[in-house]
């Protein structure tokens, strides 16, 4: 038999095993946050950030990436293993990223 809350629906449509959701105003909030980093992201073009513009775009991306797929895509409340998996991609996706800009970086050089 299923576990049930108060009102007869499955535990499961209302968030799984803790329970909770963001509320509307998290997810505005959340809204915000992201569209300050994308405006951060935006600005290394416009403004000179010297060398230290590509390390910040790519700790940007990993900042939206978390937020996106933590709250967007539920995995803060869903199966730790889903995270793991994520987030594994995450780093290498990372470490694909800086050995790239270090080709580029030493071919420049050369």
């Amino acid at each position: 038999m299923a576990d049930t809350t108060q009102a007869g629906a499955p535990a499961e449509a209302e968030g799984g095993a803790d329970g909770h959701h963001p509320t509307q105003q998290e997810y505005i909030r959340i809204a915000v946050v992201l569209a300050i980093l994308t405006a951060l992201e935006v600005s290394t073009y416009y403004f000179e950030f010297g060398r230290a513009a590509l390390p910040l775009l790519i700790v940007l991306m990993a900042i939206k990436f978390v937020m996106v797929a933590g709250f967007f895509m539920h995995l803060r409340f869903d199966t730790k293993l889903f995270g793991r998996f994520l987030y594994t991609g995450l780093a290498w996706a990372v470490v694909l990223y800086t050995l790239t800009l270090l080709v580029f970086v030493v071919d420049a050089n050369q």
